[in-house]
């Protein structure tokens, strides 16, 4: 019964719906929830992971090694006993070697007065004797354990520049984290403001059409009375269909729009709350701004990482230093009398590479021009960024002209409207007149929502290119 319950809880939240969003808690959502921002910042963490590994070079390694060998080969078994310092004259032969030299300190003793005859043959025979337990020795098990310990000591600044162009490209993934937060952000505020303004635009339709029923009865009447004609009331109703027809086309955008804000939010978004004012441009003059951006703080870092990276290039100039130390022990039982037969051995290796067919120079060179071909990235950068940012400006300046006019256009085509509707109703007007008069008032609404889009689409288009912090 409890699992029961649990699941039909888990089964209720996946389906919650939110009501009366806010801008803010849109945002909100969106930081929390959507899957391109979470993939970014998982993209970071990876960064970081890679900043620790290049620091780790620094340390060196430290690895044990256990071998467990068995073998009957002749060097291999001897090697094994000299390693386990279990090494013994009968390995070398001595029992074949001493048996034929006895014979002849015999002779020797029996001959005091000088060497035997054929004492030299004897003797050269005794040194070509193959010792057997020397060249046919018995298998032997061989258990190895072994502590080793390398660091560089160094390394003409190579690991030094590993680390900081690691520690730069972590830095590099940081900005990209945030400029997918900032596109994310743009997106979802842009698509909030089209549903603000959708829904303005429904509500106005509705409006005109509420006024197009009314038109509509008012020409019925007229008829009945003999004052108006029937293709009169023809014409109304074909403009009546013409405004549910802009109706249900903005329901379907409206639609379509809270089904990507629901994407961006990963909520089920049932309505908003619109805003109460239109968004502002920053107040920050230009350079600001464009110091601020992340754009230019990402090609600002590429421009140190490349200079860093000449240095790294310039390493292959430079010797290497490293030092090395191990200590084990060896016996043909694993870790038999341990520290009785332990062994240690250090040192240190310098290393220098004095000719390389010109790869390091090549290498050098091409780093160095590449530093030169990212600081003229930097200054268009900075030009090219500035450029974008009064552009945007000035559109959005201009288009704060073009509501304020569009707006008292529109207050004056409902006005207009008003007016041949009570002119028809006196006679004054023809029917056609009236409906051209309400076909101008909704495409003046029309411009003038559009007008509203494009504008603040601008102001949160500049908003995405600035890095506004944590």
């Amino acid at each position: 019964m409890k699992r029961l319950l649990f699941l039909i809880l888990l089964i209720s939240a996946s389906y919650a719906e939110i009501k009366d969003l806010t801008l803010d808690k849109a945002v909100e959502l969106v930081k929390k929830n959507n899957s391109d921002i979470k993939i970014a910042k998982l993209k970071e963490e990876i960064a970081k992971f890679n900043t620790k590994i290049a620091k780790s070079y620094n340390y060196g390694s430290m690895d044990m090694v256990i071998n467990a060998l068995r073998s009957n080969d002749a060097g291999n078994v001897f090697g094994f006993k000299l390693q386990s310092r279990e090494a013994k004259f009968i390995d070398f032969g001595f029992d074949q070697f001493l048996a034929p030299l006895g014979q002849v300190l015999e002779m020797l003793n029996a001959n005091p007065g000088g060497l035997p005859q054929g004492f030299t043959q004897d003797m050269g025979s005794i040194l070509n004797i193959e010792p057997k337990k020397l060249n046919y020795p018995e298998a032997r098990n061989h258990f190895q354990t072994k502590l080793s310990y390398k660091v560089p000591l160094f390394t003409g600044m190579k690991l030094t520049m590993y680390e900081k162009i690691s520690k730069a490209m972590e830095k590099m993934s940081h900005l990209d984290a945030k400029k997918v937060v900032n596109q994310k952000l743009y997106e979802t505020k842009k698509t909030f403001w089209d549903i603000a303004l959708v829904e303005n635009y429904i509500k106005n339709l509705k409006i005109l059409k509420k006024n197009m029923d009314e038109l509509e009865y008012i020409i019925k009447t007229f008829k009945e009375e003999g004052y108006a004609k029937h293709t009169d009331v023809l014409e109304v109703r074909a403009k009546k269909i013409e405004v549910l027809s802009y109706l249900n086309q903005a329901k379907m955008n409206r639609d379509l729009a809270y089904q990507y804000i629901s994407f961006l939010t990963g909520e089920k978004i049932v309505n908003i709350k619109p805003p109460s004012s239109a968004p502002s441009l920053p107040k920050d003059p230009t350079p600001k701004l464009v110091k601020k951006s992340i754009d230019f703080k990402k090609v600002k870092l590429a421009k140190k990482i490349t200079k860093m990276n000449v240095k790294l290039n310039k390493s292959g100039f430079y010797p290497t230093l490293g030092a090395f130390g191990e200590y084990g022990s060896s016996d043909d039982k694993f870790l038999n009398r341990f520290f009785d037969k332990d062994a240690y051995t250090v040192g240190a290796q310098f290393k220098w590479n004095l000719f390389s067919g010109g790869k390091d120079k090549a290498n050098y060179e091409k780093a160095r021009v590449e530093y030169m071909k990212v600081n003229e990235q930097y200054n268009l950068a900075q030009k090219g960024l500035a450029l974008k940012i009064n552009q945007i400006k000035t559109e959005v300046k201009s288009r704060d002209y073009d509501i304020k006019a569009q707006q008292a256009q529109f207050d004056l085509a409902k006005e207009i409207y008003k007016m041949y509707k009570e002119k028809y109703k006196e006679g004054l007007a023809k029917i056609s007149d009236v409906l051209i008069k309400h076909s101008e008032e909704i495409q003046v609404l029309l411009k003038l929502l559009e007008t509203k889009t494009k504008r603040n689409e601008k102001v949160y288009e500049l908003e995405s290119l600035i890095d506004k912090g944590e």
